[in-house]
């Protein structure tokens, strides 16, 4: 029989539900996902990400930058532009989410890539 008490809780991987704390809020993948495929502006990244915020992409940059994913750097001008790049923690987010996606096209119903 399955143990189903406090001690089963207390097993949970702490490097998962880490993960998915930061992963499982809404447009962090999206966002992660563009940047794997170079260094992008943020208003590019807002038009490749379509329905989110400007506020809320701010939000989810900040986020990754806290965690060590994503760096900011500012183009000097003129025009001063703000991109975004993954750094080496972030990279090698990559084959994980591109197995997690391969994992969704075959399990997932409806969940086609564009």
């Amino acid at each position: 029989m399955a143990d189903h008490g406090e001690q089963a809780c207390r097993r949970v991987d702490v490097g998962i539900s880490r993960v998915f704390e930061l992963f499982g809020k809404r447009w962090t993948g999206p966002i992660v996902s563009v940047l794997m495929r170079q260094t992008v502006h943020f208003a590019d990244l807002r038009r490749a990400i379509p329905g989110i915020s400007e506020r809320m992409l701010s939000d989810r940059l900040a986020e990754l930058g806290a965690a060590g994913l994503v760096v900011r750097e500012v183009d000097e001008g003129p025009p001063l532009r703000v991109a975004y790049r993954l750094t080496e923690a972030g990279a090698a987010m990559e084959p994980a989410l591109k197995e997690l996606g391969q994992w969704a096209d075959v399990y997932l119903p409806g969940s086609g890539r564009c």
